[in-house]
């Protein structure tokens, strides 16, 4: 089972970042924290990488929900989405499986939560243009 859906669009980095912000906010989702992986090898590294960024997405009302049914479920919070830029200068968005991520976690009522915010996460990459 692969553990991201994912779809590349033929855009700029920036405007790719513009539709998954806002497909994710259609869905009910905000974005937390937003990880800029090409500054940072930079600055850490003094390594070139290629625009890559990492999109911390949460949609509250799910997070509730499987705080309650896990209280550690937080560790694996939020559902992360990346948006990279391919060697052929296209862009490519791949956002986390939730089912599959969850299956680490040895509850099975975090199931129905998972399966409800993957529809919504797949949903987000479908519609992206």
């Amino acid at each position: 089972m692969k553990y991201y859906f994912s779809k590349t669009l033929n855009t700029s980095f920036e405007e790719g970042l513009k539709r998954v912000a806002e497909e994710l906010k259609r869905e009910g989702f905000g974005i937390l924290s937003e990880i800029d992986v090409k500054k940072t090898m930079k600055e850490k590294l003094g390594a070139d990488f290629r625009n890559y960024k990492i999109l911390g997405a949460c949609n509250p009302s799910f997070a509730h929900r499987a705080l309650e049914i896990e209280d550690k479920i937080g560790t694996m919070l939020p559902c992360n989405v990346i948006v990279q830029e391919l060697a052929t200068g296209q862009i490519e968005v791949a956002a986390v499986d939730p089912v599959a991520s969850m299956r680490a976690v040895e509850n099975p009522r975090l199931g129905d939560v998972a399966g409800q915010v993957r529809e919504k996460l797949k949903k987000v990459i479908d519609n992206l243009r």
